[in-house]
């Protein structure tokens, strides 16, 4: 059983920081493909970045540039590192893992951007 274990939401002003991590339990992470979603109130869940086994990343265009995911294969962990945070990236987000046809997902942490 894959497990994936969210950390590091919180309400942060405009303009500040966050850093999430996720914990992947259960399997061989290094093969799997991961990435962040995030889903706001009344909006669908959206992906926000992937990054393969081998590095490669993704980012939608909202965050391109402020946003950085990044993996640790030795500490079944993978991260993401939010810049310059605005209201409208207030969502709940959460981690994902998926090979092949097998796909499992975090619990979501809430971030909230606000004054």
């Amino acid at each position: 059983q894959v497990q994936l274990v969210e950390s590091g939401g919180g309400l942060v002003q405009p303009g500040g920081s966050l850093r999430l991590s996720c914990a992947v339990s259960g399997s061989v992470f290094s093969m799997w493909w991961t990435g962040w979603y995030r889903q706001a109130p009344g909006k669908e869940r959206e992906l926000v970045a992937s990054i393969s086994p081998s590095g490669s990343t993704t980012y939608t265009d909202s965050v391109q540039a402020r946003f950085t995911i990044s993996r640790d294969n030795a500490k079944n962990a993978v991260d993401l590192q939010m810049n310059s945070l605005k209201p409208e990236d207030t969502a709940v987000y959460y981690c994902k893992a998926w090979y092949g046809g097998l796909h499992y997902w975090g619990q979501g942490t809430q971030v909230t951007v606000s004054s």
